[in-house]
């Protein structure tokens, strides 16, 4: 897995999926302010890139949920990787949005599925676990049996970390933050100075800020 992490974690960086704005931060949906920004959006322009990536999330969830029923995605990010991974793997495909539509069926679950069926839920990236976890209590709101996820890149908060261990919700990724970091420093894509500032995000990005 770590070989397999370090190659998606160099795709992330060719393909510049991965910017680094420490003097003009991002704002991410949560409100934290940040220097970097992961567009896993991107991976899908890059036939070898999206292949690899399907095909690692195929591997874990044959080895790890041999009995999976059904894939979900976490809409929008990861209902094209979902999709695509539940097509290799020949298992029904269905997408979670953030919410239920305020008009047609007021669906928040698109596609068919039956109660009790084990699914396992696709998403693009972890960053505090609030929107990827609001899908798995959808789903098992619907009487899903969720056997857990699969991200393709999570940045590690502790914050993620809890808000799964109070949920019981089983979380894998295929790359994370320490390996794109590393990979990053190792490959010449980040300086020294760079290194600091992520460091210092990183140690409580709730409160980081530029100034």
């Amino acid at each position: 897995m770590e070989n397999s992490a370090k190659k998606i974690a160099e795709y992330l960086l060719q393909i510049k999926a991965i910017k680094l704005q420490p003097a003009n931060p991002f704002t991410w949906a949560s409100g934290w302010k940040s220097p970097i920004y992961c567009d896993n959006r991107k991976t899908l322009s890059f036939p070898e890139v999206r292949d690899y990536i399907r095909d690692s999330f195929v591997s874990l969830i044959r080895d790890l949920y041999p009995h999976a029923e059904t894939i979900a995605g976490v809409a929008t990010g990861a209902i094209s990787h979902g999709a695509i991974a539940a097509d290799k793997l020949g298992l029904p495909f269905i997408y979670v949005r953030s919410g239920a539509k305020d008009h047609g069926l007021g669906n928040q679950i698109e596609g068919y599925y039956e109660k009790g069926q084990k699914v396992v839920v696709i998403e693009d990236l972890i960053s505090t676990g609030s929107s990827s976890l609001n899908a798995v209590r959808a789903l098992r709101e619907a009487d899903c049996n969720v056997l857990g996820m699969i991200a393709i890149f999570t940045y590690g908060f502790n914050k993620a970390s809890d808000a799964f261990a109070a949920e019981k919700c089983i979380l894998h990724t295929l790359c994370n933050y320490t390996i794109l970091i590393e990979t990053a420093v190792s490959s010449g894509y980040i300086n020294e100075t760079d290194v600091e500032t992520l460091k210092k995000w990183r140690a409580d990005p709730s409160v980081w800020d530029i100034k």
